[in-house]
């Protein structure tokens, strides 16, 4: 996220920063949740319109927004995992043709939504809770195949969780970021000596007990002259008090290689990486004071998810722009020699000038193909091997944090919504959805066909999130999901017409 960003109701506004520039002051927190705010025209990302207005249904109050996708070849399996923000549901799971599966049903703030391995079973993952001047004050949730919460993860050691990660581990623990305020000596970067700023913290966390395993502060191992924004360079951020706190660091990912981690700084443009259990650096990637030789074309800026690969690759999402300056944001895949201390260019995916000032990922799909989520730029986009864009989605809302694809089999534990509108007359039309469900391939609609009895009217092909069909006038119906062997999956309750 950029400095400046602020998680407001589902949105994240952002006022650009430019390289020594301060970070604009997040308002007070706003309880993210409840109604859904539009954000205006001027929080939207620099090179792409406001969103459309959100696609609503008659079975469901749920929104989605309006996504519109292309594909050019084959792609990765799978359903894509987006955190729309601005209108609509903010946390949704949608097929290529930007058709809604899941839509998160409570209005919640959410980042970070994907599909991860707990206790051995696939869960969805996220995080949610309020937004505070660039970072977030919140929890983990996990739910299982039937979207119950098995799990909610809070930082430990007096913190609150951070927005920007919530990764489980093979261990089966989580990940964490949080930012509390600190009091600081701010003189070296032109603020007060009795300043405030935001000192970013790392933790591991037991899942189940909520036990802190490992706890890193960052004020203990990078100085803030490491800082690309100045204290000095903002009033609004100037840290003289705790509301306009100095955002020196601005951890954003944490990513765990055997025993170390790679957590990366946005505001230092500079990947560290972190022994345990000790916390030393062992290195510094990008900034001022890299350990690499890096040419000119492989330094990065503002940085977002940060990740060691296999055979000395290290990922990222290169924001490398912000507004009111010129750039391309890429995918970029780095060839790291920590023996030579070298970083090179090994790859890197970009399109179309898509450019994201804040937020954004990349993920390795099973059939080598690259994901691209271009944050701030609400848009994802899949690349093959080669670089060639096979595939891409645009209209995620305001922007989209994170992006994924993955595999994904839900069965939730509610029953299917079903609605009728009158027809001609003679006939009604049905509407049926069921939020998250996956293996729907048939709905069949019961009306009543005789007092207390209720017989199959129609049966249809499941079409996207929501069915409808016209059926002869009865005063009551209902409608049962099929599977693609004809097995009733769920039926939901009678409604009078």
């Amino acid at each position: 996220m950029a400095g400046a960003g602020i998680l407001v109701g589902v949105g994240i506004a952002r006022t650009g920063l430019l390289p020594g520039a301060g970070a604009a002051a997040g308002s007070a927190p706003v309880p993210v949740g409840g109604a859904t705010p539009i954000p205006s025209p001027s929080s939207s990302p620099t090179g792409s319109a406001a969103p459309q207005p959100a696609v609503s249904f008659v079975s469901t109050a749920l929104t989605a927004p309006r996504v519109a996708s292309w594909t050019t070849g084959p792609t990765g399996s799978g359903l894509l995992f987006v955190g729309p923000m601005g209108n609509g549901s903010n946390g949704l799971i949608m097929d290529n043709r930007g058709e809604p599966v899941w839509m998160e049903p409570t209005g919640s703030g959410v980042t970070d939504l994907r599909v991860q391995t707990f206790e051995g079973k696939p869960v969805l993952t996220y995080w949610t809770g309020i937004g505070k001047g660039g970072h977030g004050e919140g929890k983990g949730i996990i739910k299982d195949a039937s979207y119950r919460t098995i799990a909610e993860v809070n930082a430990g050691n007096g913190q609150q969780a951070d927005l920007h990660e919530f990764t489980i581990t093979s261990a089966g623990t989580a990940l964490m970021i949080s930012y509390p305020t600190v009091q600081h000596d701010l003189t070296s970067v032109g603020g007060p000596a009795q300043g405030y700023m935001f000192d970013c913290h790392v933790q591991e966390i037991a899942i189940r007990s909520g036990a802190v395993l490992f706890d890193w502060t960052a004020s203990e191992h990078i100085d803030i002259t490491e800082s690309y924004l100045r204290a000095s360079d903002n009033a609004n951020a100037n840290g003289s008090d705790a509301s306009k706190a100095y955002d020196p660091f601005h951890l954003n990912s944490v990513d765990e290689s055997g025993a170390d981690l790679l957590v990366s700084s946005r505001h230092t443009h500079t990947a560290y990486l972190v022994g345990r259990p000790d916390g030393k650096i062992q290195w510094r990637l990008g900034g001022k004071r890299s350990d690499f030789t890096m040419p000119a074309n492989a330094v990065f800026a503002w940085q977002h998810d940060v990740r060691r690969r296999p055979n000395g690759i290290i990922s990222m999402f290169d924001n490398h722009y912000n507004q009111g300056n010129t750039g391309t944001s890429r995918g970029l895949l780095l060839a790291v020699d920590e023996k030579a201390r070298t970083a090179v260019v090994h790859q890197e995916f970009s399109r179309g000038g898509h450019r994201g000032d804040a937020e954004g990922n990349v993920q390795f799909l099973d059939n080598g193909h690259v994901l691209v989520g271009w944050g701030a730029d609400p848009a994802v986009t899949e690349f093959t091997p080669d670089g060639n864009a096979v595939f891409e989605a645009t209209g995620l809302g305001n922007a989209s944090y994170r992006s994924y694809r993955s595999a994904w089999t839900g069965r939730p534990d509610t029953l299917p919504d079903i609605a009728a509108v009158p027809g001609n007359g003679s006939t009604m039309q049905l509407y049926a959805s069921w939020n998250g469900a996956t293996e729907v391939a048939k709905w069949r609609f019961l009306t009543e066909s005789a007092p207390e009895a209720m017989a199959e009217a129609v049966t249809v092909p499941h079409r996207g999130f929501e069915t409808s069909t016209a059926v002869a006038v009865s005063s009551r119906a209902a409608v049962e999901a099929l599977d693609k062997s004809g097995n009733v999956l769920a039926r939901s309750v009678v409604i009078a017409t």
